[in-house]
């Protein structure tokens, strides 16, 4: 039987320097932060072969007094807490005591530092845990580690490192996290006697950004600045245009400590849904701030992993901040549009109560309307001659349209007027904001008590369609292009998801039968009220087959066949009501079927309409998928590309 005994001291220092250290960027890792803890301002690493060989690190810092500098090489010697309640409110990057401990264990390593009130400093020397060498050095203020022969005496754990650009471009990964979250400091890194990094060190998080990931990917930034209670969040993220293919560059920190979090990369996707396309991801460099106990960042020896109190306040407060930047980012586009002329979007940049604003209005919905109905669009508008009262449309390609608009009240902001009721109302020049909001992800908020005014006269000449898929108009200075299934698509889509009821059926004269699998038959037969509710209504008809006798009445035959297979398949997947995302998918199938597409054929008055909407909905800019609806030139870019 074995016997139970104590390692001895060189053995389980290794063992626990393998939690710390497994590679030279975790070495990086922990001595910058030190400098951090420091309080240095400039900070210079300095690698040769990947840091295998050599690592050193050079901050201007407080220094460790003479006294005090071989007792930092011992385990658990740290400067950082006291008492067992430091735990709870721990504002540092490091605070275990481990890293100087752990790195000596596998290295040989040596350390200079001085205090600005000692007139010498010292220089200390470690090998494998025990030190060699300890006396008087002139030196500058601060401290300067180098880091020889990493895992000299652990053979075996030398050997699983990987080739030296690998451990170097992780060390360099590292440098830039560390820079992003501290661009007061100015960081410096020279690899194999080249500089690869220098970041200016002047406060300002977008001159860190540009130093680390260059001006293609700053370009595509927009500012985040938004509060919720105790928490905040800023920094910046990518517009929706300049999602990427990966998450790699989505950069979450906590009260300035890089971390890893599924909390907070769902909440940023949950933020961009239905603006970015499928399969692209935001990026982000975003700092989370909250109280200090609010937050447990005691999980792991590497100190990435964190967890909060309370997860749904970090979610919601990190996906209004998004919702919000990505409104704004909206609202300041190019679009020469007067703020106070603008239909109103439920998604507003209010930061007084924008968790109300993002709520989903209750919206009434007409049976028909020029575009909804597609089969019926052009029969109403094919003679381009609409009279209401005393005001009258000619459209004729190429004319100057001077349109007297009725503004749609929110009540009726997703979907299109038609052309008989173009001409404004006096009784409607005010519109109340509606504040019977239903909410998904938000807090209680106060509700909004706001009003619209009425939009003023616009000018728009229609020149034409391209392709026939796009719309191609002059408004004032500007040439608009309209992608016109994407932005019907995302109009009837905002529609549905704020209706948030049963759509209308329409019953067909002749039936028509579905196939399915036999599991997919059974639960779209055991959920009829879902089926009501989305515009079925289905009997079965066999084992593998269903009989629909009444489809929503936004679609046809055809798209109400398909759009009934996702369902089925929807459901089988989850057997349980379908939550609001769940929903979202289906009414995103449904706006995609029942937009118009492109080669239709539209009347010039509805193709109008369209035009003004978009351009004045600040809603109406990415269709459910993320493609851009509209693009806009100046007159004076434009005349740039001519050289005029």
């Amino acid at each position: 039987m074995p016997k139970i005994h104590l390692l001895p001291k060189e053995i389980s220092e290794l063992i626990a320097a393998g939690e710390v250290i497994d590679r030279p960027a975790s070495i990086v890792k922990e001595l910058v932060e030190n400098s951090i803890d420091a309080g240095a301002t400039e900070i210079t690493v300095e690698i040769k072969k990947g840091g295998i060989e050599y690592i050193r690190i050079t901050d201007n810092g407080c220094g460790i007094p003479p006294e005090e500098a071989p007792t930092a090489f011992l385990r658990h010697a740290t400067s950082k807490i006291h008492a067992e309640a430091d735990l709870n409110t721990i504002s540092t990057l490091g605070f275990r005591g481990e890293a100087l401990a752990s790195v000596c264990a596998v290295a040989r390593v040596e350390m200079l530092t001085k205090t600005p009130d000692s007139p010498l400093g010292v220089q200390l020397r470690v090998e494998g845990g025990e030190q060699v060498l300890l006396e008087e050095a002139g030196c500058p203020d601060g401290t300067t580690i180098i880091v020889r022969d990493i895992f000299y005496n652990v053979p075996a754990r030398l050997k699983f490192l990987k080739k030296d650009v690998s451990e170097g471009n992780a060390i360099a990964s590292i440098l830039n996290k560390i820079a992003l979250s501290n661009p007061s400091i100015s960081f410096s890194f020279i690899r194999d006697q080249t500089k690869q990094l220098q970041t200016p060190g002047d406060g300002e998080l977008y001159s860190a950004i540009y130093a680390v990931y260059g001006k293609n990917f700053a370009d595509g930034l927009m500012k985040v600045d938004y509060s919720l209670g105790d928490l905040s969040v800023s920094g910046y993220s990518s517009t929706p245009a300049s999602a990427r293919a990966n998450r790699s560059m989505q950069h979450f920190f906590v009260n300035g400590r890089y971390v890893r979090s599924r909390t907070c990369s769902v909440a940023l996707e949950e933020g961009y849904k239905n603006a970015v396309m499928a399969g692209k991801f935001p990026a982000c460099v975003l700092n989370i701030t909250l109280p200090f106990d609010f937050v447990d960042v005691n999980v792991h020896p590497t100190k990435t992993e964190v967890r909060f109190i309370n997860e749904r306040s970090v979610f919601d407060c990190l996906y209004f901040a998004v919702k919000t930047a990505i409104t704004a980012n909206e609202v300041t586009r190019t679009i020469p549009f007067p703020p106070e002329e603008r239909v109103p979007s439920v998604f507003t940049a209010d930061s007084g109560a924008v968790q109300e604003s993002f709520r989903t209005p209750v919206v009434s919905r007409e049976k028909e309307s020029s575009f909804e109905r597609r089969e019926t669009a052009g029969r109403e508008s094919s003679d381009g001659d609409f009279s209401s009262g005393a005001e009258r449309i000619v459209a004729s390609r190429g004319t100057d349209y001077r349109i007297h608009l009725e503004e749609p009240s929110l009540k009726e902001s997703y979907q299109f007027l038609r052309p008989e009721s173009f001409v404004r109302r006096a009784e409607d020049e005010m519109h109340p904001y509606p504040a019977d909001i239903a909410a998904d992800l938000s807090p209680a908020a106060v509700p909004l008590d706001r009003t619209i005014p009425a939009q003023e006269e616009l000018q728009i000449r229609l020149l034409g369609e391209l392709f026939e898929t796009y719309i191609v108009a002059e408004i004032n200075d500007f040439l608009a292009i309209v992608d016109k299934h994407a932005a019907h698509e995302r109009i009837l889509f905002e529609k549905l998801k704020a209706e948030r009821r049963p759509l209308d059926h329409q019953v067909l004269l002749s039936p028509f039968t579905v196939i399915l699998s036999t599991e997919e038959c059974d639960v779209v037969l055991d959920n009829p009220k879902i089926m009501d509710e989305l515009g079925f209504l289905v009997e079965g008809f066999g084992l593998t087959m269903v009989l629909v006798r009444e489809i929503p009445a936004i679609l046809d035959q055809n798209d109400a066949s398909q759009l009934l297979a996702e369902i089925a398949i929807n459901l089988k997947n989850h057997k349980q009501d379908p939550s609001p995302s769940q929903l979202d998918d289906l009414y995103h199938s449904i706006a995609c079927k029942a937009a118009i597409k492109a080669h239709d054929k539209n009347s010039e008055p509805e193709l109008l309409e369209l035009v003004r909407r978009v351009y004045t909905d600040e809603a109406i800019r990415y269709c459910p998928h993320g493609r851009p609806v509209l693009q806009i030139w100046s007159r004076s870019k434009i005349n740039k590309l001519f050289g005029r």
